[in-house]
């Protein structure tokens, strides 16, 4: 499991990616506070956001970014969430979060304007910044079946050597803050 440095919105924040993510950047607009980057091969995609700070528990709290992230890919009725665990703060690089949760759940998401569902993997890390009132969303959106109906599908090729779940847990806890002036008014 190799990985590379990226540094993320300018050079406030950095992570361990895997070395063949690409910067979505250079081929559509993304919105400020997200920065996304995709498998050459697969549909595979970590998407790093920085969130306003959800009030309540830390464990509602990464629930309420998973079912906003279900609304949003209008897949709410097939949105279900396996398991969320804590981790500790000890094992991460972000010696500025209050706390560090993580989430594994499944989605049935329709791709753009598909009709076709592809059934896809969401793990999602949740670094809360109450300093900051920030919550720093990293998730990990892991086909597990592309509807053949689909603009995705496209047969991979067995070398194409999908990211794995580890890739998500070192981006998680890899994460560094590098300028607090990024959560500047």
């Amino acid at each position: 499991m190799g990985g590379k440095e990226k540094l993320l919105f300018g050079t406030a924040l950095s992570v361990v990616l895997p070395e063949n993510a690409k910067d979505v950047s250079g081929i559509r607009d993304i919105p400020d506070n997200q920065e996304v980057f995709c498998h050459p091969v697969t549909d595979q995609s970590f998407i790093i956001e920085l969130l306003e700070f959800v009030d309540g528990t830390d464990e509602e709290a990464i629930k309420t970014h998973f079912e906003d992230l279900a609304s949003c890919n209008e897949a709410s009725a097939s949105a279900q969430i396996i398991r969320v665990e804590e981790i500790p703060v000890q094992q991460t690089s972000m010696g500025e979060c209050t706390s560090v949760w993580q989430l594994s759940g499944r989605q049935n998401v329709a791709k753009f304007h598909d009709t076709a569902e592809n059934i896809v993997n969401v793990h999602m890390g949740v670094i809360r910044l109450t300093e900051y009132r920030t919550d720093i969303v990293i998730t990990f959106n892991d086909p597990v079946l592309i509807s053949p109906e689909s603009s995705s599908y496209a047969p991979i090729p067995t070398s194409a050597g999908p990211w794995q779940v580890e890739d998500f847990h070192k981006a998680v806890t890899s994460l560094q803050l590098l300028d607090p002036g990024i959560f500047s008014d």
